[in-house]
């Protein structure tokens, strides 16, 4: 569904600034590899940067120093752009290389040859937004998206996901067997500021009558930063090559699954009045934006990607009520006032639902 394409789109390229406390401030004696991170301060960015300190490695971390340049004061930051202005990486090693940050396939050629000669292993951050046919289950196998123009540089719902399959492409020529290509779905979890999934962790805690949208048995799927971060370092460590969908949990989980378990983990006192697709959509209710986890139904199993092959290489999904408990934690040491960039307003979800009962 090209809405999904395209909020997935803006809200991986244009996450804004983090509202969070310094990290990283104490450093251990360094016991492992050396590891750079090709950005690194924005939402997964951090997840990756304290999942490989408390591994015990060293990390580096490159980037153009404008989203949260004091996120970790005590960490060596290369400032450059990924636009051939690389010269602070040349001549320097690295055993690991997570690019966070590549989103244009002449962007990750430069880099990714530049490194090359001095690199162990690499490991690109993509996207399931890569197969040509974004409803469908999608193997690792499966045909990936395409783009008229392969020199286009502007992120839009159209050439996300053909642009990062050609960024894994460059990334897989330049490393010659020593890359790994991660495919998350939707990434959810603290430090998310897209507001993709938090609306549910903060509109189910404050209690009331919530409208749940869509079939409740609806299927979703969803990975938290920290457990795509905690794959990513390994599959560096144990150098897995080759493309992997990283999306959870290991079994099905369906949309009531999701708000049950937040009003389960949050202690939340809310009911939940079910309102079917053809009245939100008769209504004009945003699918993704308005209504984050919701799209119509197309078919059985629509928007579930299959990711047997990265669970069986080592990945592991926390439970999503530990997901939606520690972000709605996070949420709650944010100013309310902020602006957000997805969800349904309390006038609009209450005049919904006093549509809804008048039908009924």
């Amino acid at each position: 569904m090209s809405t999904r394409r395209e909020f997935l789109a803006q809200a991986s390229f244009l996450t804004p600034a983090l509202c969070t406390p310094q990290l990283g401030k104490t450093l251990l004696p360094w016991s492992g590899k050396k590891v750079l991170i090709l950005g690194g301060t924005r939402f997964l960015g951090p997840h990756l940067v304290e999942t490989c300190l408390a591994a015990g490695h060293e990390v580096t971390l490159f980037n153009r120093g404008k989203s949260n340049p004091g996120l970790f004061p005590r960490l060596e930051t290369l400032i450059g752009d990924r636009d051939d202005q690389l010269d602070a990486l040349k001549g320097r090693k690295w055993d690991y290389v997570i690019d966070t940050s590549g989103y244009f396939p002449r962007h990750v050629r430069l880099s990714a040859e530049l490194l090359a000669p001095n690199v162990d292993h690499y490991v690109f951050i993509s996207t399931v937004s890569v197969y040509s046919e974004f409803q469908a289950k999608n193997p690792e196998d499966s045909p990936l998206a395409t783009i008229d123009n392969p020199l286009f540089e502007e992120i839009t719902g159209e050439s996300y996901g053909p642009l990062k399959a050609l960024c894994e492409m460059e990334a897989i020529k330049a490393m010659e067997g020593r890359c790994a290509n991660l495919r998350p779905g939707l990434i959810v979890g603290p430090l998310d500021n897209s507001d993709r999934f938090n609306y549910w962790c903060e509109r189910i805690p404050m209690g009331g009558e919530v409208l749940a949208p869509g079939s409740m048995d609806a299927p979703k799927q969803v990975i938290d930063a920290r457990d795509l971060a905690n794959f990513a370092l390994h599959s560096a460590q144990t150098n897995l090559t080759g493309a992997f969908n990283c999306v959870g949990p290991k079994g099905r989980m369906t949309m009531a699954e999701v708000l049950y378990g937040a009003k389960i983990s949050t202690g939340a006192d809310c009911s939940f009045t079910w309102v079917n697709d053809p009245f939100l959509t008769e209504h004009k209710v945003g699918p993704w934006m308005e209504l984050p986890l919701w799209i119509p139904e197309t078919g059985a199993d629509a928007s579930v990607t299959t990711c047997v092959k990265a669970q069986a290489a080592g990945l592991v999904n926390r439970p999503v009520g530990d997901t939606i408990k520690d972000t709605a934690e996070w949420l709650a040491t944010l100013p309310n006032e902020r602006p957000r960039r997805a969800g349904m307003t309390h006038e609009r979800e209450k005049t919904l639902l006093q549509l809804w009962k008048e039908r009924s």
